[in-house]
């Protein structure tokens, strides 16, 4: 029945036969009740029956490729589909295409899956698939960086039947099977030709990493239909479960004669047995409602349905469980997580993540399992990642359940070399989700003090421990990028060197979401600069300006350090004459401001005849407001930055 809950019952929008199908209409008409009714198996009969025979339509094909596909035969379905494409390109509806791309991925045929994704994109623009398709057309390398985390394996639950929807029940694991233990008399459901689905309970031994035996769970919980995708409280005394639509001996059914899914709740009674399990008071006859999780508190139910108002084929919902064990109202859980597709089998993690399945979200075929934090504080914690191989593969992933804390955990699949058609596989996770948050580098290098661009420099990028994580070289315009991305939320050292140039080295510390970190403020100073008369030792230093305390002339200790470097020059050419030059902006008054920058100037040329530079060396002026870089003067508007550029001192070569 993992065939049956995931292809069968959730399967909406039966497409209907036309009145004119030749002279076979009566086997189509077979064929659509059959169909309707999910009897996939009859239904495909009477269609290739129909097929071999000669006859062609598009309702022929697409119902033909459809019965295969919802029943996860997808060798089949392939072959259907193809005829229809190749036969009726230009009457082929939009829904037809992505499920001909579905079923292309199932045969890792990527490339022709992502062309006729493209078609039905290009035929439903606002559909949330095309979007996520458009949005993300690199979904494979996205699926590759996740893949590798897991290490899986085949479990010996598992028999020639189906096995599926695995529980943690304390020691135990329950799971649902469609193995037939009756000696006399088989129940033998249409829509796979398998017999309906028991609850099963297995013991596991951590210690030797083995199952016991299975057995059938309580007797009060199974019937003679389908039970299927139980979640148990953490005391073990509560029971949530699919099951048919088979409540107090009655078999319900839907107006089109259809029997729909119900969760159920059941709790431990005082003789150790379990109460009659009670229809939960939002399932409907006219819909499903199946496979139940619950939030690491117990007080709220997630759960798959079909009902009305919802996005797609089957929606993820949440349910309030009051004190008092009432419900609330069924809450969709919206655009993120849900699609025009199927979205189904939730499961809670202790990390409050959500997993489910889906084949709405993008994949490697069939349903694939997804992962998303139900409550994200970040962006990237909104996004819905595809958790990768391997328990991701191109046929159907679903029901996955983990451990958080010892990383043990199962889910199902119908992948090939399986014991039977969906086997329980087990794994033990080695790795957590991979941060899709991502930091490039990139700029443009120029010359400090000339802004001529620098080729060839090398930027190598190191982490905190100074381990080298990239290094590349700036190409013939001066332009750079990282070939490597870097993790956000981290520290990163980015060094830039060149012979003639002193290496420079920032700092950068990236944040939580993926972005290009632009460098360009950062330039290469040469290490031999060339000076004349008139230049500005300021500007060849590159010193950072010298300010004063306000209303103030004597030397502060950060302006001391970059005079340092002027008298270390001076020391070195000893012939060399300056003019220090003070100017100011134009706030205040003129005169005042002459005033003051003339002391300033003063004061600097005092400051550096006390650290041994001859009187002789050195000149002083001040230049008041007389000599503005801008145009910021008096009764001006200009912003703080602009009026702080005039503040400036400068050391003019004489000789």
């Amino acid at each position: 029945m993992g065939k049956l809950l995931l292809r069968s019952i959730f399967i909406f929008g039966v497409l209907f036969f036309g009145n004119n199908l030749f002279s076979q209409e009566r086997k189509l008409q077979k064929a659509k009740k059959q169909y309707d009714k999910y009897q996939y198996i009859d239904a495909q009969e009477t269609y290739l029956e129909v097929a071999k025979k000669g006859y062609r339509s598009v309702d022929l094909f697409s119902n033909l490729a459809d019965s295969y596909y919802f029943n996860s035969q997808y060798k089949e379905a392939l072959k259907w589909y193809e005829e229809l494409v190749s036969s009726y390109p230009d009457e082929i509806k939009p829904e037809l295409y992505f499920r001909y791309a579905q079923t292309l991925k199932t045969a890792e045929q990527y490339e022709d899956s992502d062309r006729f994704m493209q078609k039905f994109t290009e035929l439903s623009a606002n559909d949330q698939r095309a979007k996520l398709f458009q949005k993300t057309p690199d979904y494979l390398k996205r699926i590759d960086f996740q893949s590798g985390r897991f290490e899986v394996e085949n479990t010996s639950i598992n028999t020639p039947f189906v096995e599926f929807g695995p529980a943690f029940f304390g020691k135990y694991i329950v799971f649902s099977s469609s193995r037939d233990t009756l000696t006399f008399k088989k129940s033998i459901h249409q829509w796979n030709d398998q017999a309906f689905l028991d609850l099963f309970v297995v013991e596991y031994d951590s210690v030797n990493k083995s199952f016991s035996k299975s057995k059938k769970i309580a007797s009060q919980l199974n019937s003679k239909f389908h039970e299927s995708t139980p979640v148990f409280t953490k005391d073990g005394r509560t029971i949530y479960f699919t099951r048919n639509n088979f409540d107090e001996g009655k078999f319900g059914r839907d107006q089109k004669g259809t029997n729909k899914l119900k969760i159920f709740r059941s709790y431990k009674n005082t003789q150790g047995g379990w109460t009659i399990p009670q229809s939960l008071p939002f399932n409907s006859d006219e819909y499903s409602v199946a496979h139940p999780s619950l939030s690491e508190n117990e007080k709220i139910l997630y759960f798959s349905s079909d009902m009305p108002g919802g996005k797609g084929n089957s929606d993820i919902y949440e349910v309030a469980i009051n004190a008092d064990g009432s419900f609330g109202e069924p809450k969709n859980l919206g655009d993120r997580i849900n699609t025009e597709g199927k979205e189904t089998f939730p499961f809670v993690s202790i990390n409050n993540d959500l997993y489910f399945s889906s084949d709405g979200h993008l994949g490697l075929g069939g349903m694939d399992v997804f992962v998303t934090k139900l409550d994200p504080s970040t962006k990237e914690e909104e996004l819905v990642i595809n958790i990768g191989k391997p328990v991701n593969s191109p046929k159907d992933d679903f029901t996955f359940i983990v451990n958080d804390t010892s990383k043990i955990g199962y889910f199902s699949s119908n992948r090939d070399g399986g014991k039977g058609e969906d086997d329980i596989y087990s794994f033990v996770q080695i790795e957590d989700i991979k941060n899709f948050c991502e930091v490039a580098i990139a700029g443009l290098l120029k010359d400090k003090d000339t802004g001529e661009i620098i080729p060839g420099a090398k930027i190598t990028v190191f982490d905190e421990n100074y381990n080298v994580i990239d290094s590349f070289v700036v190409d013939g315009e001066g332009k750079y990028a990282s070939s490597k991305k870097i993790e956000c939320n981290s520290k990163y050292f980015v060094r830039i060197e060149k012979l003639e140039y002193v290496t420079a080295e920032q700092l950068i510390n990236t944040g939580d979401e993926t972005e290009t970190i632009d460098l360009d403020e950062i330039a290469l100073e040469k290490k031999i600069k060339s000076a004349d008369v008139g230049d500005d030792l300021a500007k060849i230093l590159s010193l950072n300006p010298i300010y004063f305390d306000f209303d103030q002339s004597y030397i502060r200790s950060d302006a001391a350090v970059e005079l340092a470097k002027v008298i270390e020059v001076m020391n070195k050419y000893t012939e060399m004459k300056i003019e220090v030059r003070s100017h100011t902006d134009s706030h205040g008054d003129d005169q005042y401001n002459l005033q003051l920058s003339d002391k300033r100037a003063k004061a600097t040329v005092e400051y550096m005849i006390n650290k041994g530079i001859a009187a002789d060396r050195l000149m002083s002026k001040g230049y008041g407001e007389t000599q503005p870089i801008n145009d910021c003067g008096n009764d001006t508007n200009c912003k703080k930055l602009e009026y702080q550029l005039n503040r400036r001192s400068e050391f003019i070569i004489m000789k």
